[in-house]
């Protein structure tokens, strides 16, 4: 798929704890590139965050831990504009007027709502059933053409179309129906301990490779990641823990899959483990080097994230104000 220009694009990430590897491929780095020929909006969804448990003690932090990520890993603020989504008050206000048209069955099938209601349990709240119309909405106010997601949330911009279709064929034309984005090459990176499940903070450290981790932690994590009885290294033939990490091999050296087929050629574990550590740690040092100069002193931060909620704003509002006056409110 190639990188598409002249669109207006949105999309965010939660403030939930420290980025990872997996963020950065499958997000991070794309969020750079098209940011250079289309007109692009990076949200911060803290409201999305906290439909789960959460420690408000720590959460301002994280919200700012996110933003300076997102400058570290190369997104610009004088390119993309990139704002909090709590900073914005349309996304709330058009999360309600959108669920005030959402049959409850759209929402009870989604798929993320069950997953996570199930490890709830009885804590299940009203807000995490709701997430999928809050998305829609934080979507909506840009009218973008394209949202980048993971496989996991097509389901949410699917939803986020036939919401937008309901309104239009309803109230009239307002909102632009969006596509999501998938990059045929974005690798999707899964844990270092079990490679059946998607890298994720919440299985623990050993699962994943921070972009704050230090060299000799990088080094820790990648050496003890789970391989397959024999190193056989294929794209096609390997086993699904080998062939994870040939992906993170293949998307931090930018090579191809039958050069690194070739490099990796009677080689063992031990051998493949140092190269790809090196190659993280080579990848991941300028990013983490930037973060924390970036963290030291949240002022340009802060100054960031102003100017985003101003621009945002001016959009938002500019989309709820139509939204409320084809619905009769004004």
């Amino acid at each position: 798929m190639e990188t598409p220009s002249g669109k207006t694009i949105l999309s965010g990430i939660q403030p939930s704890g420290t980025l990872h590897i997996g963020n950065y491929l499958g997000a991070l780095k794309q969020w750079v590139e098209l940011q250079k020929d289309n007109t692009t909006y990076y949200c911060i969804v803290d409201l999305h965050a906290v439909t789960v448990p959460y420690n408000p003690k720590v959460f301002s932090e994280r919200v700012l831990d996110a933003v300076a990520m997102y400058l570290a890993c190369g997104v610009d603020p004088d390119k993309s504009v990139i704002f909090i989504q709590s900073n914005v008050s349309a996304h709330s206000e058009l999360a309600w007027l959108l669920g005030t048209m959402t049959p409850f069955g759209e929402l009870s099938r989604m798929t993320q709502f069950k997953d996570k209601a199930a490890k709830q349990k009885t804590s299940t709240s009203l807000g995490l059933f709701a997430y999928p119309v809050l998305m829609a909405a934080d979507i909506l106010l840009y009218k973008p053409d394209l949202v980048p997601v993971g496989e996991d949330q097509t389901q949410h911009v699917e939803l986020t179309r036939n919401i937008a279709q309901r309104f239009n064929n309803t109230f009239g034309e307002v909102f632009t129906l969006p596509n999501a984005y998938i990059p045929k090459s974005t690798a999707r990176i899964m844990s270092l301990t079990d490679a059946s499940r998607k890298m994720s903070k919440s299985d623990g450290e050993k699962t994943y490779v921070a972009l704050s981790d230090s060299p000799d932690i990088i080094r820790k994590k990648i050496m003890s990641a789970v391989t397959e009885t024999e190193p056989v290294f294929s794209f096609e033939k390997s086993g699904p823990a080998v062939q994870n990490l040939l992906a993170i091999y293949e998307a931090m050296t930018n090579k191809d899959s039958a050069t690194i087929e070739q490099e990796l050629s009677g080689k063992g574990y031990k051998e493949f483990k140092e190269m790809l550590a090196e190659a993280v740690i080579e990848k991941v040092r300028p990013i983490r080097e930037q973060y924390e100069l970036l963290r030291k002193d949240d002022t340009e931060l802060r100054i960031v994230l102003g100017r985003g909620a101003q621009r945002a704003s001016q959009i938002a509002n500019t989309t709820l104000h139509l939204v409320k006056e084809k619905m009769g409110l004004l």
